[in-house]
């Protein structure tokens, strides 16, 4: 999405992939299939579709949306992503990612390889032409992070229920081929949900921060207007016989009104180990 014309609604929606990116190990079995709406000050602007798969030592993470509504009259777009990797010793090994965002005007393929937590290799294409105004992404910059679509994934650590203040302790890197950020969560409070299909139960709600890194533009508003928010929140729902929890819920305050991406189709199931290995 960065290739995008900024508005409001736009930042608010490539913060959304970048939510899809607080993670820590997983273990355990099962599956996700998940449908979202997203609205700006209550309006309708875009739709997506989620799914998780995690086998026992391997998993798979796709996601696909598009602006709808009133929005897709000003600001047409479209996005998918997906991303394959192992799981070792119980912890996420992100192998391959590709994600495309295409616009009225243009299109854009990013594709990224990876092996034990850092970079190996990405490649945008078309080519973007060199902008001097973003600050250097280094090779340090690409250790120790995780791609958008592989950090789909939560495991609290312990054996206590995982719906608790716990779940809020965490931070990651991200790199998603053009930008390094780090996000932060931290416990607010516990919400039930209940989506129209699917999971109804309890949530935890963590605030959301976001931190630019590298490979950015300082005076851009996105950036900064993202920055500076204190305000966001990010809801997380379990996957079911698993430890790991995922986005139910994500809130943002922007100058239009509340942006907030919500599950309407929320249906997560265990994979029993020896049906997995049958499989």
């Amino acid at each position: 999405m960065p290739a995008l014309v900024w508005t409001p609604a736009t930042a608010f929606l490539a913060l959304l992939a970048a939510t899809l990116a607080m993670t820590a190990p997983a273990a355990a079995q099962g599956k996700l299939e998940a449908h979202y709406d997203v609205t700006l000050a209550g309006i309708l602007v875009g739709t997506g579709a989620w799914a998780v798969d995690i086998s026992d030592d391997q998993y798979s993470a796709a996601a696909s949306g598009g602006t709808t509504g009133l929005l897709k009259a000003f600001a047409h777009g479209t996005g998918s992503g997906s991303s394959q990797g192992r799981i070792v010793n119980g912890a996420l090994a992100p192998a391959t990612y590709t994600a495309t965002i295409s616009s009225s005007k243009k299109s854009e393929t990013i594709r990224m390889s990876l092996a034990g937590g850092n970079v190996k290799d990405f490649v945008i294409e078309p080519t973007p032409p060199v902008d001097t105004k973003r600050t250097p992404v280094t090779d340090a910059h690409k250790r120790g992070v995780f791609d958008p679509m592989s950090a789909t994934l939560l495991r609290v650590p312990g054996t206590a229920d995982p719906l608790g203040p716990e779940a809020c302790h965490a931070a990651t890197g991200v790199f998603d081929g053009r930008m390094r950020y780090d996000l932060r969560l931290d416990f607010k409070r516990m919400e039930t949900v209940k989506s129209e299909k699917g999971y109804h139960g309890p949530a935890v709600v963590c605030a959301i921060y976001f931190a630019p890194i590298a490979g950015y533009v300082p005076d851009r508003l996105a950036i900064k207007y993202l920055a500076a928010q204190r305000n966001m929140e990010i809801w997380l729902a379990p996957i079911a016989g698993t430890r790991v929890l995922v986005p139910y819920r994500l809130t943002i305050p922007t100058p239009l009104g509340t942006g907030k991406l919500e599950a309407t189709q929320f249906i997560t199931t265990a994979t029993p180990k020896a049906a997995a290995k049958a499989q």
